[in-house]
């Protein structure tokens, strides 16, 4: 039951403490999981202590046990093994603190682990950490590369020698941490989320050399897993030898086979880069010469045109041409004017033929009322009207005084 407390009324601390005993008590016996980070045997005494701690937490329980129960162990326990305890938590209310009284210690062996590991593969890889298309791409030359590895360890030494050695200005932010035991998988998660943090940082590398499937266990955590998949910046695992595939291989953008292959992956090689420059220069000068020489050569052909070698020559044919289409221009406007002359004259002496001129000459004359109209016939003229009369050289002016019929 609840505690009955108020301002006026608090429960002392004992009576707290006896609280927390009595509902821990009720958990009876449980089943745990942990690695053992710590084993004490105190001569003359047949009880053993243990501590038990998880990997992916900053967190740790005492286990208290007979020594018979340890010594029933195969092969014998050591500092670091991955176990499973049968125990039963007690709370000692006069010390405040919670330790588990076990009956039993099963070791996990490597068959057991690589089991769990696989299980945890499966799951990871139904919720698509592993997928390919949330891999990203490494940057081809990083700003600062941040190294996560053991203390003075020879993958440090491998990456940072390596990398070095391929791009001598390459920067490094380094992280040491333990890469195995039972602070690994904090200290490395600690750590990656610290270079992701890191504005400066354009890719991380996790670097470990090789070990044992208990000493790579760390890296097939789910916590340190997941931190990988989460992180935003590029990371590059180097765990173990090219046979070792941890997790952390599967959730990572690239997998290097070891922490040399690594430095290779995360900067390029000067050397290579630089022949690489040279040999793209030596294209560029070939196709520049190339194109060159064929325009040299077009050039030349151009040249040796007469319409270059003397430009003045094709002016001398259009000017012959010019002067031989104005000739024959000439030509053909003197004729057709002559042609014209003639017609001219033809019409001339055909309109003279018909003149009513022509005929005056001959001593015919035109009569013509006050009005211009020609007299045909007596009856077109009246009694005391006057009539111009037009002969060849000249104009007369009559009256009619009297008239006479056609003789027709």
């Amino acid at each position: 039951m609840a505690l009955e407390t108020s301002p006026e009324k608090p429960a002392p601390v004992r009576v707290v403490s006896q609280a927390i005993g009595g509902w821990i008590a009720r958990l009876g016996s449980i089943w745990v999981e942990g690695q053992v980070a710590q084993l004490t045997r105190r001569s003359g005494t047949q009880t053993a202590f243990l501590t038990l701690r998880d990997p992916a937490a900053d967190l740790s329980l005492q286990v208290t046990c007979p020594g018979r129960v340890l010594d029933a162990v195969e092969p014998p326990l050591a500092e670091g093994a991955r176990v499973v305890v049968h125990a039963r938590p007690s709370w000692y209310f006069t010390r405040g603190t919670l330790s588990l009284a076990a009956d039993e210690v099963r070791q996990i062996g490597v068959g057991e682990l690589l089991a769990r590991i696989e299980r945890l593969r499966r799951m990871l890889t139904a919720e698509g950490l592993f997928a390919p298309e949330r891999k990203r791409p490494l940057p081809f030359l990083p700003r600062v590369i941040g190294l996560v590895c053991g203390r003075g360890s020879a993958a440090e030494h491998d990456v940072l020698e390596n990398a070095r050695r391929r791009w001598p200005a390459v920067r490094f932010s380094l992280e040491e941490v333990a890469v195995q035991g039972t602070s690994a998988v904090i200290q490395v998660v600690d750590a990656l989320r610290t270079l992701d943090r890191d504005a400066e940082v354009d890719v991380i590398v996790l670097a470990r050399g090789g070990g044992s499937v208990e000493d790579l266990l760390p890296f097939s955590d789910e916590t340190l897993v997941r931190a990988v998949a989460s992180s935003r910046t590029p990371v590059v695992s180097a765990i173990g030898h090219e046979n070792d595939v941890p997790l952390v291989d599967l959730a990572a953008d690239v997998r290097a086979s070891t922490p040399t292959d690594a430095a290779k992956r995360v900067v390029p090689d000067v050397a290579e880069e630089t022949d690489r420059v040279r040999r793209a220069r030596d294209r560029i000068r070939s196709a520049v010469m190339r194109r060159l020489d064929g325009d040299r050569a077009a050039l030349v052909a151009l040249r040796s045109r007469p319409v270059l070698a003397d430009p003045a020559h094709g002016l001398r044919l259009r000017a012959g041409e010019l002067h031989d289409l104005r000739d024959r221009a000439r030509r053909g406007v003197r004729h057709t004017l002559d042609r014209g002359g003639v017609d001219v004259e033809h019409i001339r002496a055909r309109v003279r033929a018909l003149s009513p001129a022509a005929t005056l000459e001959r001593g015919y004359a035109v009569v013509q009322r006050h009005d211009g109209s020609v007299v045909r016939r007596p009856d077109d003229v009246s009694h005391g009207e006057r009539l111009r009369i037009r002969l060849a050289d000249g104009e007369l002016s009559a009256t009619v005084d009297g008239g006479r019929h056609d003789h027709r």
